[in-house]
């Protein structure tokens, strides 16, 4: 059996959480589960049925104290006063190879917090989360990960009747932003003391006990936010829903729900049909990250002074940015920084938004140019200019084209997961057939690759595809 232990979040009052017992399904089956995940957990030698029985809940371990978190947060900018697992359950930790990882089961039925819920996940959403999940985890973009799908006969209503499936999630920490403002708000400093203590006491490789230690926690958080979307950014990730439940103090991407990688460029690309106003358009998230750290400096208001809270977040820019460029530059093959090299990067960005360039493509085929090829993305007039200053920049660095263009080719993938992919896969799972899901991960796990087999999921989406809308209840 694995060697899961009892997650030390129950150790906290009883304010901050409900223990449950939870509802598996009648007949549960394996959809798929992670390989790679097992074993950076050391259990790839687990036995399958006897991790179903587990998870399911059919067969308990009773040293165990699964738990529902309690939390609130600002979504869509207005604060909402108790939130929580209304369909998770914090089941346990275990040992990998980066550390203690919680193991979350989303899905697992009705908890306190469900509110009208049901308290079931679908088939459709937990397939896009453990597909987003992996293809992050191998651009290098700090994220949540998935060990396995748990398929049912269970159908829930959502906008049709469904097949109902759990997902077996891990995470460093499953802490939210959120869980703060919940004691902050409800005028407990006491609890929001004892969270942050309990944050920095149980994650030593990110928080430390010092004279200021709320100060640096606090500090910690937004250099991992900042660094985070970053990220997002220079891979072309919308989130779709950056309220301040769904953040991570870690700064792993969290709750994936209504998330698109970038295709044709366009800075004001909204990817959650439910964005009404555009609060999250991927040009918003650099500012809705700072938002939300300060909607957590707020909630920490009782720990750390208004002028610290100041001058923390005003290091959030400098840090995004320094982040950014220096993404951007790798991207770019340039292992040197000259001030002159914003003003390329933004040349390109201008040039795939006005002649609505395929973001990714764009990138990866920018090595033809370094060997006397022509880009397909960039051979009309108004690139022209651009690759000639990008030429010009390349022959001012000091490393053989031999080591720039391997440095190109690990930083821009030749594959991102396109919604129209997901969805197909989604549409073969729920027929039983697993094929194409098994084909998605093999590309996205590995995205730097060439795979000529697979390149048709490196074309640009087809033409059917660009009206595909992805919502809150993805």
């Amino acid at each position: 059996m694995p060697s899961f232990q009892a997650h030390p979040f129950f150790e906290l009052p009883k304010e901050f959480y409900t223990l449950q017992d939870w509802q598996g399904f009648d007949n549960p089956k394996i959809v798929i589960e992670n390989h790679l995940m097992k074993n950076a957990l050391g259990i790839q030698g687990a036995d399958n049925q006897e991790l179903l029985e587990i998870f399911n809940g059919t067969k308990k371990i009773d040293s165990l104290k699964p738990l529902s978190m309690v939390y609130s947060g600002h979504q869509f900018g207005q604060y909402v006063e108790q939130l929580g697992d209304g369909r998770g359950l914090l089941f346990a930790q275990i040992n990998s190879n980066e550390g203690l990882l919680d193991i979350h089961l989303k899905g697992a039925g009705k908890t306190p917090y469900s509110r009208f819920g049901d308290g079931r996940a679908v088939l459709r959403s937990v397939i896009r989360e453990y597909l987003c999940g992996e293809a992050m985890y191998a651009l290098s973009i700090p994220t949540t990960r998935a060990l396995m799908i748990i398929g049912s006969d269970e159908m829930v209503i959502r906008e049709k009747s469904e097949s109902a499936a759990m997902l077996v999630r891990t995470a460093k920490t499953h802490i939210r932003f959120g869980n703060f403002e919940y004691f902050h708000y409800n005028n407990k400093p006491e609890h929001v003391k004892a969270l942050a203590d309990f944050c920095i006491n149980s994650y030593p490789q990110y928080f430390s006990r010092t004279k200021d230690a709320y100060e640096d926690f606090f500090r910690v958080i937004v250099k991992n936010t900042a660094n985070m979307v970053a990220h997002w950014q220079a891979y072309g990730f919308n989130h779709g829903v950056m309220n301040t439940d769904n953040m991570s103090i870690l700064g792993e991407t969290f709750d994936y729900g209504p998330y698109g990688f970038m295709e044709d460029y366009n800075p004001s690309h909204i990817c959650n049909h439910s964005d009404y106003q555009g609060r999250y358009a991927f040009k918003n998230q650099p500012y809705i990250g700072l938002w939300n750290c300060s909607a957590l400096g707020h909630a920490l208001s009782s720990l750390i002074s208004e002028e610290s809270q100041t001058e923390i977040l005003q290091t959030y820019e400098e840090i995004f940015q320094n982040t950014l460029a220096e993404l951007y530059r790798k991207k770019l093959g340039l292992g040197l920084e000259e001030p002159e090299d914003a003003a390329l990067i933004q040349g390109l960005l201008d040039i795939m938004e006005s002649e609505k360039l395929d973001y990714t493509n764009t990138f990866r085929n920018l090595m033809h140019t370094l060997t006397n090829k022509i880009s397909p993305e960039l051979s009309s007039e108004i690139s022209k200019s651009w690759v000639v200053s990008f030429l010009k920049r390349h022959s001012r660095e000091t490393t053989s084209q031999e080591k720039r263009l391997e440095l190109m080719s690990q930083m821009n993938p030749k594959f991102i997961l396109r919604n129209y992919m997901a969805q197909e896969a989604i549409e073969a799972a729920e027929k039983n057939d697993f094929l194409l899901l098994n084909t998605l991960l093999i590309v996205l796990t590995q995205p730097f690759e060439e795979f000529p087999e697979h390149q048709k999921f490196a074309n640009k989406s087809p033409k059917w595809a660009k009206d595909l809308e992805i919502s809150c209840s993805s």
